[in-house]
């Protein structure tokens, strides 16, 4: 999981722009503290030396050495990062981001490190927000919870659904406002998979930047839209560090049921697909290939919908700017490890959206390539501070963040 920002040369990207962008400040915050430093929560003590039996004692009138202090060993370790924001979309601002590292269970030394985080955003154009949650691992690896809560002001650009509209480039303001609660249980079953049961609750506003306008793939505007659902999550990881991979595969399937019945606004389903592996050829190069799939069904507003973008599925598009119900991405990034702390990308592409499975023909496919430039922050567990460049179909992009795109 990569945390960043990205700015556009052409036109003004679009924020992240649904009940799941709010959720996405969540998700920043808890990888922040998974990033960072965390071998300061895992470090085990280290054990006195043995006392050596076969040496003469010291003369009575020699005065030993003074044993060395035991330092304390800490429970957890506090990460604070602040990070200037500079974006045509949102203005200019600032993101501060805190998170606790943790053992849940001093005596579980199988389980990774428990997080509790926190974020808020602002920015000079009035977008603004805050997150809170947290990320626990316990009974031997056997359980992972995560749990949170969001709250957001958005300002951003909306350009319609389907890659007709994204081609054109015509932008409409909106203005959105959203709270969203989110959870999820999961539990270890077989064969290092995870499964377990999830659930969305969220409320959004919409409404435009400017008096008087509207648009055709708009749902209500000015009326208070919630979002319920209820859904499940599988996934499976042997990759040896989820920080740098450099052998493994990973599998993430989520689906979401959301539906009126629940109290919510509209009901449809959303399914995403996301499979990433990893081939080393030696010690300092890798080769990653990323598979994303994502479909929606039932009537599913704008923001429910598949945005491109939104996840690094491909780099060189502004979140949002192609939207669907159904979406493929598939790229590979070729990863080498340089001289000293530093190293370098470079990655293609292709994606399309399209209202079905059955109408994609490669005609509208989208083309992503590009590089960049990487600075080790952790030498013992490769954690990297991200800047890529990548050139899409309308325009090219630039990206910073701490970690790897997938």
């Amino acid at each position: 999981m990569r945390l960043g920002f990205l700015s556009s040369t052409k036109g003004k990207p679009t924020k992240k722009k649904n009940c799941y962008c709010v959720i996405n400040l969540l998700i920043i915050c808890l990888a922040l503290a998974g990033l960072a430093n965390a071998e300061q929560a895992t470090s085990q003590p280290q054990s006195a030396p043995a006392a050596q039996t076969t040496d003469p004692e010291p003369p009575t009138s020699q005065k030993k050495p003074k044993p060395e202090k035991q330092g304390k060993e800490h429970r957890g370790s506090i990460v604070f990062a602040p990070i200037p924001i500079s974006s045509p979309a949102v203005g200019s601002g600032l993101t501060l981001m805190a998170g606790y590292i943790f053992p849940l269970i001093k005596s579980d030394r199988v389980s990774p490190p428990s997080i509790v985080g926190g974020a808020a955003m602002f920015t000079n154009n009035g977008t603004r927000g805050g997150a809170f949650g947290t990320e626990l691992y316990f009974k031997e690896n056997r359980y992972h919870v995560l749990a949170g809560v969001a709250k957001a002001d958005l300002k951003y650009d909306f350009y319609g659904t389907g890659t007709t509209a994204g081609n054109a480039g015509f932008k409409f303001g909106l203005k959105q406002t959203g709270t969203v609660f989110f959870g999820e249980v999961m539990r270890r079953a077989f064969w290092q998979i995870f499964i377990g049961p999830r659930f969305w609750f969220g409320s959004s506003t919409l409404s435009p930047q400017k008096l008087g306008q509207n648009h055709p793939d708009l749902p209500p505007l000015d009326v208070n839209l919630t979002m319920r659902a209820i859904g499940f999550k599988i996934e499976r990881d042997t990759t040896p560090n989820r920080f740098y991979p450099v052998k493994g595969t990973t599998l993430n399937f989520g689906a979401d049921f959301f539906s009126k019945g629940l109290g919510g606004t509209f009901t449809f389903q959303t399914y995403r697909l996301k499979f990433n592996y990893y081939h080393s050829f030696d010690s300092k190069t890798v080769l990653a290939y990323n598979a994303f799939v994502c479909s929606t069904g039932g009537q599913a507003p704008f923001f429910g919908q598949c945005i491109f973008g939104l996840q690094n599925e491909l780099r060189g598009y502004p979140a949002g700017r192609y939207i669907d119900k159904k979406m493929i991405a598939t790229q590979a990034e070729y990863r080498r490890v340089l001289a000293w702390r530093l190293g370098m990308v470079a990655f293609v592409g292709l994606g399309e959206v399209a209202p079905s499975f059955s109408s994609f023909n490669g005609v509208n496919l989208l083309g992503s390539i590009g590089g960049g430039a990487r600075f080790n922050l952790s030498t013992k567990y490769h954690v990297n501070l991200s800047a890529d460049i990548a050139q899409g179909k309308n325009d090219h992009t630039f990206s910073m963040g701490l970690g790897e795109a997938f």
